[in-house]
């Protein structure tokens, strides 16, 4: 191996889910410090199980937040563009749904994904060729009838701004599968008052180990 070294460590060391019943007003978090993890230079860490559950109840609302950690394991994603094909190919691999929502750029009927209200611990894959692009602690519910997120993975995600210049397209940035549109300035209780409003048949879940 020479010179190259290999690091062990969990994509699931940091899971949180919040819930929101209603809209507070206001709301503050801090990210975990496991998000290092995710940056694009990975350095060696040193990680000790940890676990709590933190619960606000406050301006109209309820939160529940908790986080997990785990040892080890391996982190890896996919080169901007490495998992390009063709259209055939797609065709060959995705089902008929996926294939006119992932590479045709369409939308499925609100209410009606199977991510909608799911809420389970772990990381939301690109169901096109399965590149890690949201954790299940960034997922709230916004009321909208599509999976939302307040942020992604860094550096898995492409923006593009629509051509009449109403919304911005998001997509996959390893194959380009059209994952839905995000909006900022909605005053939605998150971090980011970002929302990743996301089809379900883009994404394929994988639950913490």
């Amino acid at each position: 191996m020479g010179s190259q070294q290999i690091l062990k460590i969990s994509p699931f060391a940091s899971s949180r889910i919040a819930v929101f019943n209603s809209i507070p007003r206001r709301f503050s978090s801090s990210k975990p410090a496991i998000d290092l993890l995710f940056k694009p230079h990975l350095q060696p860490l040193s990680v000790q199980p940890t676990a709590n559950s933190i619960s606000l109840s406050s301006f109209g609302g309820s939160i529940h937040i908790s986080k997990k950690g785990i040892k080890s394991g391996v982190v890896a994603m996919a080169a901007s563009g490495s998992a390009q094909k063709s259209e055939e190919e797609w065709r060959a691999i995705l089902s008929p749904e996926q294939f006119r929502i992932l590479r045709q750029k369409g939308t499925e009927y609100p209410g009606t994904g199977e991510y909608d209200k799911f809420y389970g611990e772990g990381v939301y894959n690109c169901a096109g060729c399965g590149t890690p692009l949201y954790r299940s602690y960034t997922k709230f519910n916004s009321g909208c009838g599509w999976p939302a997120f307040y942020e992604g993975i860094p550096g898995a995600i492409n923006r593009t701004p629509d051509p009449d210049g109403r919304r911005t397209e998001i997509t996959c940035a390893a194959c380009g599968g059209h994952l839905g549109h995000v909006f900022k300035g909605e005053k939605f209780p998150t971090p980011t008052d970002e929302r990743h409003c996301v089809n379900s048949i883009s994404l394929k879940f994988t639950p913490a180990n």
